[in-house]
C-alpha cells in the first residue's frame, strides 16, 4: 500500500504539471479539466502523448478516457483499458454509450440495476429513452439520467496546491516575429484562462524561445498587481520583445510560465491605479465567465487575427 501511495503521488504531482485543475477521486483515480487548455480536436493526441509520458516517466500503465463530463470520461477509460485511450465528442456519444449495460455506469448498484431491469431497461440506450419512467423514481433517478445522457457534470475540486503554471507550444520553425507575436497572444488568452480558474494571482513571470540548432532565450519580469488579461498580453509581448534575441534565426518553441502567486508569497499588490486596474479586472472576470459558457474561442483580441 505505501508504494500504491508513493506512486499514486508522483502520478498527482505530474499531472498537475500538464493539467490546470486536477482531481485525485480515489489512489488511482484522477479527473482533469482541459476546458481551455487543449483544442477539442486536439484531446486524442494530448491524452495519448500523456498516457506514453506516464509509462515512460513513471513505469506505470494507464489508461485515459476524455468526454464533456467527467461521468462519460469515466465510462470511456473503462472501455480504453488495459492501456488505451479513447475520445468521446458528440458525433460518437449515441453509438458509444447507447450499447452500454446499465450495471456498467458509476452509479448504478446491484438494486439500481434490478429496478431497471425489472421496466425492460437493460442498456443505456434504453435508459435513455425512458425519461418519464427514470425520472419518476426521485431525485437521485433524475440525476442519474442526466449523468448518462451527458447532460450532468461535477465541478473539478483541486487540492493540490500549485506553485506555478505554464504554457508551451511546439511548431514547425517559423522566421515571421508578427506571426511569432501572434502565437504569443493565443497562449496568453488560453494560460490567462487557466489563472482564472485557479482563482490565483501570478507576481512572477517568465517566457522563454527556443530556435532552431538548440538555442534558447529567455527573460523574466516580477510585477505584483492586479491581474487581467489585457496587461498579463502586453507584459508577454514585451517579455517576448526582449527575449527574441536570435532574430536570425528561426522559432519552434515558445513558453509561458507564471508563479510566486500572491496566496503563496508575501508580496502585496501595488495600489497605483488600483480603481482602473479594478475595472479591467471585472472586464476579465466577465470575459471568463463567457469563455467558461460558450468556449473559450469565444472573444478573442484582434492582434490574434491572421
Amino acid at each position: 500500500m505505501s508504494f500504491y501511495q508513493e506512486l499514486s503521488h508522483k502520478l498527482h504531482e505530474f499531472l498537475a504539471k500538464r493539467i490546470p485543475l486536477i482531481e485525485q477521486a480515489s489512489i488511482d483515480e484522477f479527473y482533469g479539466d482541459l476546458s481551455g487548455w487543449v483544442e477539442d480536436k486536439d484531446i486524442p493526441i494530448f491524452i495519448q502523448n500523456l498516457k506514453e509520458e506516464i509509462k515512460e516517466e513513471l513505469l506505470l500503465p494507464v489508461s485515459i478516457g476524455a468526454a464533456n463530463t467527467r461521468y462519460i470520461a469515466k465510462l470511456a477509460t473503462t472501455y480504453a483499458k488495459p492501456f488505451g485511450c479513447k475520445t468521446i465528442y458528440a458525433h460518437n456519444f449515441n453509438s458509444f454509450v447507447n450499447p452500454i449495460k446499465v450495471e456498467d455506469f458509476a452509479g448504478i448498484g446491484k438494486s439500481m440495476k434490478a429496478k431497471l431491469n425489472a421496466t425492460k431497461i437493460c442498456t443505456l440506450g434504453e435508459l435513455r429513452q425512458r425519461k418519464g419512467t427514470v425520472e419518476s423514481w426521485g431525485a437521485y433517478a433524475k440525476e442519474l439520467y442526466a449523468r448518462v445522457n451527458g447532460d450532468a457534470d461535477g465541478e473539478i475540486v483541486s487540492t493540490h496546491r500549485r506553485k506555478s503554471i505554464g504554457i508551451s507550444r511546439t511548431f514547425d520553425p517559423i522566421y515571421d516575429r508578427e506571426e511569432l507575436k501572434r502565437r504569443v497572444h493565443i497562449l496568453v488568452r488560453h494560460l490567462s484562462f487557466a489563472i482564472f480558474k485557479l482563482k490565483v494571482i501570478p507576481t512572477v513571470f517568465h517566457l522563454s524561445i527556443t530556435y532552431e540548432m538548440n538555442q534558447k532565450s529567455h527573460k523574466n519580469l516580477s510585477l505584483a498587481e492586479i491581474f487581467t488579461e489585457k496587461k498579463f498580453d502586453t507584459l508577454c509581448t514585451e517579455l517576448f520583445m526582449q527575449a527574441d534575441t536570435q532574430k536570425r534565426l528561426h522559432a519552434i518553441r515558445l513558453s509561458i510560465n507564471c508563479s510566486s502567486f500572491t496566496r503563496d508569497s508575501r508580496k502585496e499588490l501595488s495600489l497605483i491605479g488600483f480603481e482602473e486596474e479594478g475595472k479591467m479586472k471585472r472586464l476579465s472576470e466577465t470575459t471568463q465567465l463567457m469563455r467558461e459558457k460558450y468556449g473559450i474561442d469565444v472573444l478573442k483580441f484582434a492582434s490574434e487575427m491572421q
